[in-house]
C-alpha cells in the first residue's frame, strides 16, 4: 500500500510497543487474527475504519493520535523544523527549553 499505511502501521506498532503489548495480544484483544495485526503494522494492510476505533481504544489514545507521525520524519527534517517553532518564543520560553534540553544529557 502507500506511504500513510507505512506510517499508520509504523505508529500502532509504536504505541503497543510503548505500553509493552505484545503483537499476539494485542490481534486478541481486538479480536483479529494476528496476521491481520502483522500486515497492518507492516504496512501492508490499512486498518478498516472500524479498527481504526478498536485499536486506539485499545491502546487507550484518541484516534487522531494514531495518525501522529511527524516525528518519523528524517533528523534534518525535525531539527528545521524544531529551529523554527524555537525562532517563533520569547526568552522566558528559551530559557526554559534550554534548561529541559540541558537535562537530557543527565539520562544518556
Amino acid at each position: 500500500m502507500g506511504e500513510l499505511s507505512k506510517k499508520i502501521g509504523k505508529r500502532i506498532k509504536e504505541l503497543r510497543e510503548s505500553q509493552n503489548i505484545k503483537q499476539f495480544e494485542l490481534a486478541e484483544m481486538l479480536d483479529m487474527e494476528p496476521s491481520n495485526l502483522t500486515r497492518i503494522e507492516n504496512g501492508y494492510q490499512f486498518p478498516k475504519e472500524e479498527n481504526i476505533s478498536k485499536i486506539a481504544s485499545k491502546l487507550n489514545v484518541f484516534e487522531k493520535e494514531l495518525f501522529n507521525f511527524g516525528h518519523f520524519e528524517p533528523r534534518e527534517v525535525l531539527i528545521k523544523k524544531i529551529n523554527l517553532e524555537l525562532s517563533k518564543l520569547d526568552d522566558k520560553k528559551i530559557k526554559f527549553l534550554y534548561k529541559i534540553i540541558s537535562s537530557l544529557k543527565e539520562l544518556d
